[in-house]
């Protein structure tokens, strides 16, 4: 009997540690900078970008030759972010543009730089901490890069002055970080807020990628991975929830989120608009896949919102 005992002791030693190695390498290649690699997001999205390279390129060309300038600011903590500014020929209408997961201020707002840059706005595209040329070893999942969203906003007042109106606009991680940044307090030049398929927070999303993507069971590596997180990078993996922020969201906030999402599926943007204390609109494009709901159908996008800063701004 002591020898059952024994051998059992010993294979449940060998369990816990193989756990802990399966959690330390998701952490590592999910969590920390240079780790994370835009082809593996890009992989899991599942969203298939060589049809709208065509264009991506043509609008690409169209940004890059009007005026911008890179720019930065100090986060809470002490990093370097930087920046891409492009002024407005209206000099009182100003979008802050929030990137996706292991991309950077200038690759996931090509597209929509056409609608923005065309009616006059500025627009803003920052890297966010540990992307791009921003400083950081850790990813912030928006958790940390809402309290970055508020340096942007008072460097954009800084230098547009204090008659702005200013749009937050988030795809993905950036669609979260903007939600999230909803619940605090948000300086009076901010007028609206747009969200692109933004997830709930990154302990649920990364818990449906194991179940979903790579049929893992979440337990116990999400809890690892969030007692890592909470000594290393100094936040709990649910610790800012979307839809527990936009409770206290005065904002109006437009939500856009594609029905063939699988990354992150649409019954989060669902749960959080239905949690949003604020003024809300909600478009759910058929069809399109993680972060395409622009390309899938231009159309209705921009009619939303176009309908959406009617409201919000003073035009």
């Amino acid at each position: 009997m002591k020898h059952i005992v024994a051998k059992l002791a010993v294979v449940a030693g060998v369990l816990t540690a193989s756990q802990l190695a399966e959690a330390a390498y998701f952490y590592r290649r999910t969590m920390m900078r240079g780790n994370a690699k835009v082809e593996r997001t890009i992989k899991m999205a599942g969203t298939d970008w060589n049809q709208y390279m065509t264009l991506i390129g043509q609008r690409k060309e169209a940004m890059l030759i009007r005026d911008h300038r890179e720019v930065s600011c100090e986060s809470e903590d002490g990093l370097k972010l930087c920046a891409n500014y492009f002024p407005g020929t209206d000099r009182t209408k100003l979008v802050i543009c929030f990137h996706g997961y292991t991309s950077e201020g200038m690759k996931d707002f090509i597209g929509l730089s056409d609608y923005y840059l065309k009616r006059g706005y500025g627009m803003l595209l920052p890297d966010a901490r540990a992307h791009g040329k921003s400083e950081g070893k850790y990813i912030g999942f928006g958790c940390l890069d809402r309290k970055d969203v508020l340096r942007w906003m008072e460097w954009a007042i800084k230098e547009c002055g204090e008659n702005i109106e200013i749009l937050l606009h988030g795809i993905s991680m950036g669609g979260a970080t903007v939600l999230m940044t909803s619940g605090l307090m948000l300086p009076r030049q901010v007028k609206g807020i747009i969200s692109d398929c933004g997830f709930t927070s990154p302990k649920e999303v990364f818990t449906h990628v194991l179940h979903n993507m790579y049929h893992l069971p979440a337990f116990p590596v999400i809890e690892i991975s969030d007692y890592i997180n909470r000594k290393k990078a100094g936040y709990g993996m649910d610790e800012c929830n979307a839809a527990r922020e936009v409770r206290n969201a005065s904002v109006p906030i437009l939500m856009i989120h594609g029905s063939a999402d699988t990354f992150v599926p649409s019954c989060m943007c669902e749960e959080i608009y239905e949690s949003c204390s604020a003024p809300k609109r909600k478009l759910i494009v058929e069809g399109a896949a993680h972060a395409e709901s622009y390309y899938k159908d231009m159309e209705a996008y921009e009619s939303a919102l176009n309908e959406f800063i009617s409201d919000v701004l003073e035009i």
